[in-house]
């Protein structure tokens, strides 16, 4: 359940988009008008840090190559086996998504700004679209979508078009947005969508929770 439906503090914005979409960018613009964001990924990483239960149980699945020379898991590494093999992917997601989503409610329901902001890519494709009152979408083309994450992250082609392929489609997602950016311009035309969106969520939670 959301932040807002459950305390009256205020709404929580889902912001989410294919990987290479921009989300992170976004997000930055937020965070600096002041809202308060939990970003999932963040969290993903800290729920297999050393010498947690999480990262124990991925290590004896996969083995001790899983880990850097520092201990810590190898996320490059395990990323191209998972998204090899979709049954290793859905053991992965089964361990690692419910503990995922325990804290970042907790972190929603720490959050003291107006609105909330939880940034997620799998945030439609998994339990924390329950966590969102409201769901903002950054929209780019596949061929955008893969440009810029190759350019980001310098992974193999095929593993970056395996996490799309793997993600919600881009129709089923904008079917489901009840805000959309479009990041297909670039980073320039961003801070105007962004402020505009910003202003409309303030006002939200000046009245919030809306009436049922």
């Amino acid at each position: 359940m959301a932040r807002g439906a459950d305390s009256g503090i205020g709404p929580t914005i889902g912001l989410t988009g294919g990987i290479g979409s921009g989300k992170s960018t976004v997000a930055r613009i937020f965070a600096g008008l002041g809202a308060g964001v939990v970003d999932a990924d963040v969290v993903a990483r800290e729920v297999v840090e050393p010498p947690g239960a999480a990262l124990a149980a991925i290590r004896e699945r996969h083995g001790p190559e899983i880990l850097t020379g520092e201990g810590r898991l190898d996320r490059a590494r395990l990323r191209e086996r998972v998204f090899a093999d979709s049954a290793e992917r859905g053991w992965l997601e089964g361990l690692l998504h419910p503990l995922i989503a325990e804290r970042i409610a907790k972190r929603i329901a720490a959050a003291e700004s107006p609105y909330g902001l939880l940034v997620s890519p799998l945030l439609l494709e998994t339990g924390q679209r329950q966590l969102a009152d409201r769901i903002l979408v950054v929209d780019v083309s596949r061929q955008t979508q893969l440009e810029r994450a190759l350019a980001r992250d310098q992974g193999k082609r095929e593993t970056i078009e395996a996490i799309i392929d793997a993600q919600m489609g881009r129709e089923a997602r904008l079917a489901a947005a009840d805000d959309i950016i479009d990041n297909e311009g670039g980073e320039e035309s961003l801070p105007g969508q962004v402020e505009a969106l910003h202003r409309r969520y303030l006002a939200m939670a000046a009245n919030w929770p809306a009436p049922s």
